[in-house]
């Protein structure tokens, strides 16, 4: 298997067009290197680089995505959970954190009214149940109010608890320095490093998921799915703009990635791109 290092990356992404093409420096490259009579101890010196650059990544990865989460959970479980319950629960008069939940809620609420109207009018309930109506209805209110009112509180968690998880991702990366600039090499060599299909395959995989025509129901749940951990309200004009800008600007910026640098380094990738879009 064929390791590329960050340094012949960035020298192919950056590098000027010459006279003569890249496929006979690198014909040339490649028969200097087979005369080379240090050519296979240099090999087995680039195999245990190559080996401990994907350990490296490996382990640099997990940190990055075990510990923040560990400390989320952690911080929530012995921390914030008895703070923020103390002070939410302190005053009984809080349930609601915005407008959004108070409409969720209300419509929790009606649908209940409705279907318990609904079984009252084709007799499935009795005069008794007639009489306890109001009484379901109450005991309804009250627990839609416990519910939201543990939502509200759960918002204000994690909002403080993905602060917390923030600022342990960054000092990960402001820390370890050397292996952050490991794990960038490796993932610029897995990538670049594919084949010509393999490459075109996860270009059109992605820009249709994150800008593809069908993209917008998807951003549309992931937003209000945010909205709603971090307590903001669902405003519907918000999600909108958001999904007519962002995705539009993230095509602008991948089209500009494949003009700009993949178009050098591996443009019959590109070209594969354009035979499979079509």
């Amino acid at each position: 298997m064929k390791y590329w290092n960050l340094k012949k990356i960035n020298q192919l992404a950056f590098e000027k067009t010459s006279i003569i093409p890249h496929s006979m420096s690198k014909l040339f490259d490649r028969f200097k290197q087979e005369l080379n009579p240090n050519s296979e101890v240099e090999a087995i010196e680039e195999f245990k680089v190559a080996k401990y650059q994907t350990l490296t990544s490996v382990r640099y990865i997990l940190i990055l995505l075990v510990m923040p989460i560990l400390m989320n959970q952690a911080s929530k479980t012995f921390l914030l959970n008895p703070i923020v319950n103390h002070f939410w629960n302190k005053n009984s008069s809080n349930i609601f954190i915005n407008h959004s939940q108070e409409e969720r809620a209300f419509a929790d609420l009606q649908r209940f009214e409705e279907k318990l109207h609904f079984e009252l009018l084709i007799g499935k309930l009795d005069s008794v149940s007639l009489e306890s109506a109001q009484q379901s209805i109450t005991d309804r209110a009250l627990a839609i109010a416990l519910e939201y009112s543990k939502e509200s509180a759960n918002a204000i968690k994690n909002i403080l608890a993905d602060f917390i998880s923030i600022i342990i991702f960054i000092s990960i990366l402001i820390l370890n320095k050397r292996q952050f600039s490991i794990l960038r090499s490796f993932i610029n060599e897995s990538i670049y490093g594919l084949s010509d299909t393999a490459k075109a395959f996860l270009i059109i995989l992605f820009t249709d998921i994150f800008v593809g025509f069908h993209s917008p129901h998807g951003w549309e749940i992931v937003i209000e799915a945010i909205l709603r951990h971090l307590g903001l309200p669902e405003s519907r004009d918000f999600i909108f703009i958001f999904i007519s800008t962002f995705p539009v600007i993230l095509d602008t910026i991948f089209k500009y990635w494949i003009f700009r640098y993949l178009n050098k380094i591996s443009p019959s990738a590109v070209a594969t791109y354009h035979n499979m879009n079509e």
